[in-house]
């Protein structure tokens, strides 16, 4: 499979009862698939995969393989509070066809760095498919700096791609001085896109792209080439991108969903949808960067 392009880093739809609607889920993923994504990535944070039972996340799964059909491979995020859950959910996705595993480090313990090496270490293992590694030290503890990103390469073929959630557009230097093409480098912040193109990204895990998938495809081909166009859109969308950045970034992100028409910003306890003054805020901001949106 090909470790490039835009992979939305998909939500996970709710109906008014709190299950998962299966039905908008086969449509976003459709309307995401007209629009050129190259993969899709169910089932990590913005997907609320703590929040989710076992079940529910295989059938998850079962609805994007189906939905996509081949056309584009389903590359899930597989992260669990124990080690031997992170195996059995790496596992069932590969029986349920998923062609990528996105892997990131255990919920709840951020432990020290042997721990953390073996939990990825057996993860890496656990099926044949191609993996990635997802680096994120803000939301998770863990940081997983380029030698250790190096060190895991060299030992795992399967490795073959990084989503860099560090905020530090070096680290996507530094991991391609050391391994250069061995992996995908892949930005995993929606306001990073245009630095982390310039910085040799191949991919993105987009957040925004679930209510905007044409504008987050044209900026990411617009961002390698740079220029005048590139800085025009990414001026416009720099605003909605930064909703990625906040620890509300799901509730946010649905929230422009919604506002779209394509979604609801119905969210799973304990989230709860943005109130009161940060609501107001949040509204005014999509509603005014909507109204200005580029043709």
């Amino acid at each position: 499979m090909a470790w490039q392009g835009v992979m939305p880093a998909i939500t996970t739809p709710f109906d008014e009862h709190g299950a998962v609607d299966h039905a908008f889920l086969r449509r976003h993923v459709e309307w995401q698939l007209e629009h050129g994504i190259t993969g899709l990535v169910p089932l990590g944070s913005l997907g609320e995969g703590a929040t989710l039972e076992p079940d529910e996340k295989a059938a998850i799964l079962q609805t994007c393989v189906e939905t996509v059909s081949g056309r584009i491979p389903v590359i899930p995020g597989i992260a669990a509070a124990s080690t031997a859950g992170a195996v059995r959910l790496a596992q069932t996705a590969a029986e349920l066809g998923c062609r990528g595993l996105m892997v990131l480090p255990p919920y709840l313990h951020a432990g020290p760095t042997a721990e953390t090496t073996a939990h990825m270490h057996a993860v890496l293992e656990a099926t044949a498919l191609p993996c990635m590694l997802y680096n994120n030290p803000i939301a998770y503890g863990t940081d997983f700096v380029p030698a250790q990103i190096a060190q895991l390469a060299d030992a795992h073929p399967r490795l073959a791609a990084v989503k860099e959630s560090s905020g530090d557009v070096r680290r996507m230097t530094a991991i391609r001085a050391l391994l250069g093409d061995r992996l995908a480098v892949f930005v995993g912040l929606d306001d990073l896109i245009v630095e982390g193109r310039a910085a040799g990204a191949t991919g993105w895990i987009a957040g925004l792209v679930n209510a905007l998938p044409g504008e987050s495809v044209r900026l990411f081909e617009l961002a390698a080439a740079g220029g005048a166009d590139a800085a025009a859109l990414y001026r416009w969308f720099l605003p909605l991108l930064r909703l990625d950045t906040v620890p509300e970034f799901v509730q946010l992100i649905k929230l422009v969903q919604q506002e779209v028409g394509m979604g609801s910003e119905r969210v799973r306890a304990p989230r709860q949808p943005v109130a009161g003054p940060a609501r107001d805020t949040a509204l005014a901001l999509i509603k005014s960067a909507l109204a200005e949106r580029p043709a």
